[in-house]
């Protein structure tokens, strides 16, 4: 019996030191704040894997891109430093060694892969380039979303978590998902428990696509989601230095691709007063 007590008010107490989702969500958002400000004064290096799979299982076109990020006054600037590309024609790989390399006059492969390295890694208005409405963790993007705790504290590779699941407050179609107020992802975000930032972030479209554009247009999206992982690094700062994602991507014309992204960030390092100015001379 006494057992029992005991276990009990361990249970009671334990309870007692975790937040309300909301409370834990609301650190988050101004802890997101601070970080987009102190993450802007970092240099890093950025490595990314861009393919585009045919649904027999072969790779039609694949890019591995690497850049040096650098602040900037509006967020950050890339400057590529390597670069490698190959598309099948034929049954036989050609390499290229340029961004935005076309082969023929509807080149789709290569427009499109162009497009999702731009759009999905090089948002103009964030630090680190990946869009803020992917994941619902900034104070803007979480009013549009409903949180869930799933459990108390937890283990997690080294960290104390929250898992919180999250789903948006009205279910938009695509033809209104970018409206305001409107979310578009469904997932679960993993909330270091002492420090209140994200350690890991995945996500998957919250709505499918309508009929009538599938019908009629010929087009489809199956799969489409991310994830986001997170790491302290020097300076107590966090970055994120893994995100990916991988969707199918049916279109006119008998086009049929599974694209997928793979971003890596490390080699962080603080720039310095010097640093910054030269990198403003470079802009005007």
């Amino acid at each position: 019996m006494k057992l029992l007590i005991l276990a009990g008010a361990v249970a009671g107490f334990l309870a007692a030191q975790t937040p309300d989702v909301n409370s834990i969500m609301a650190q988050v958002g101004i802890n997101q704040a601070k970080s987009r400000e102190e993450r802007a004064q970092w240099i890093y290096q950025q490595k990314q894997l861009l393919r585009m799979v045919r649904s027999s299982g072969k790779i039609a076109r694949e890019e591995h891109r690497e850049y040096l990020v650098l602040p900037d006054r509006r967020g950050v600037k890339k400057e590529l430093t390597k670069f490698d590309g190959k598309y099948s024609q034929h049954g036989t790989y050609i390499s290229y060694d340029k961004p935005g390399y076309e082969y023929k006059g509807l080149d789709l492969d290569g427009s499109l892969i162009g497009q999702m390295s731009e759009d999905m890694t090089n948002e103009k208005d964030s630090v680190d380039g990946i869009e803020s409405d992917l994941f619902p963790l900034t104070y803007h993007q979480q009013l549009k979303y409903n949180f869930r705790l799933e459990g108390g504290v937890q283990e997690y590779r080294g960290h104390q978590i929250w898992k919180v699941a999250f789903e948006p407050k009205r279910h938009a179609s695509i033809v209104d998902a970018d409206d305001e107020g409107n979310g578009s992802w469904k997932g679960e975000a993993l909330i270091d428990a002492q420090e209140f930032q994200p350690v890991a972030v995945t996500t998957s479209l919250a709505w499918k696509m309508p009929a009538a554009i599938r019908i009629l247009l010929g087009t489809n999206i199956k799969g489409l989601g991310f994830s986001l992982s997170y790491e302290k690094v020097a300076d107590g700062v966090w970055f994120p230095v893994s995100y990916g994602g991988e969707f199918e991507v049916t279109g006119l014309f008998f086009y049929k691709r599974t694209m997928s992204i793979s971003l890596v960030n490390s080699d962080f390092r603080h720039a310095d007063v010097n640093s910054q100015i030269a990198f403003e001379k470079d802009e005007k």
